[in-house]
């Protein structure tokens, strides 16, 4: 069961590891990232991260929607972490059991807006967080479990 899947461009550190771990009662966690794949440096950086007791899955993009869709990730207590808006889209797009995201953080780069405290996006991730508000998807801003959700619709 898929507790939640959280965009975060940290990926996995002390308050995605405990707080958020803790507060959904994740016995797993997949990092589903393309570039972590290729780069041993982090990832044995986000294994150090690693809450104990807790499993540890890191995949690519396709490899983790195959996961999900095959069945083998029901029997965890899953909590996602993609490091962009893009690559929640592409999860979305690629599941059916996927009904919401939380936005934790995202990096300030060249033409990005700021639309809270630690979420910047392209105008290319506005309309891709807006598509699959249409479609149902819940998107949700919270940096840490008990901050007030803001809905990703009223940032905008």
């Amino acid at each position: 069961m898929i507790k939640c899947l959280r965009v975060d461009h940290r990926l996995l550190h002390g308050q995605v590891a405990f707080s958020w771990t803790s507060y959904l009662s994740a016995d797993c966690i997949l990092i589903a990232n393309d570039a972590v794949m290729k780069d041993e440096i982090r990832k044995a950086s986000i294994k150090l991260a690693k809450p104990q007791g807790v499993k540890l899955v890191i995949k690519n993009i396709e490899d983790s929607i195959k996961s999900i869709n095959s069945g083998a990730t029901d029997k965890y207590k899953l909590f996602i972490v993609v490091e962009s808006v893009e690559d929640a889209y592409r999860l979305v797009q690629g599941t059916s059991c996927i009904k919401s995201i939380n936005l934790g953080g995202t990096k300030a780069k060249e033409g990005t807006r700021n639309i809270s405290k630690a979420i910047n996006l392209l105008p290319s991730e506005e309309e891709m967080l807006k598509e699959l508000n249409a479609k149902g998807i819940e998107v949700e801003i919270r940096m840490v479990p008990n901050d007030t959700r803001l809905d990703i619709l009223k940032a905008l």
